[in-house]
């Protein structure tokens, strides 16, 4: 996505997600079709941020290379530059991984 013009905007972030194991702890292979999409993932690209009442820009909290946890309905699914992101808002995020 280094290479992408592409750049969210206000308080959005887009999100890539980071794939489910493959396994159980117990060693028996999930087929893909049983598999839940991953409710985490690495943000991409980050917006400047939202506003107040007054107008006054509140930065993101979040930086690009965050490893974070989102709700399972959360954002819009893109397609850029045949990559699969999410985009969503940073209140759709649960928090960080650190």
């Amino acid at each position: 996505m280094a290479k992408s013009k592409f750049r969210p905007l206000h308080d959005r972030v887009v999100v890539k997600r980071i794939d489910a194991e493959e396994k159980t702890k117990g060693g028996i292979i999930i087929p893909d079709t049983a598999k839940e999409k991953p409710s985490q993932g690495e943000v991409v690209a980050v917006g400047p941020g939202g506003r107040d009442e007054a107008g006054k820009l509140i930065p993101i909290d979040l930086k690009v290379g965050d490893r974070v946890l989102f709700g399972k309905w959360s954002g819009t699914e893109v397609k850029i530059e045949n990559e699969e992101l999410l985009i969503m808002k940073e209140s759709d995020i649960m928090g960080v991984l650190t």
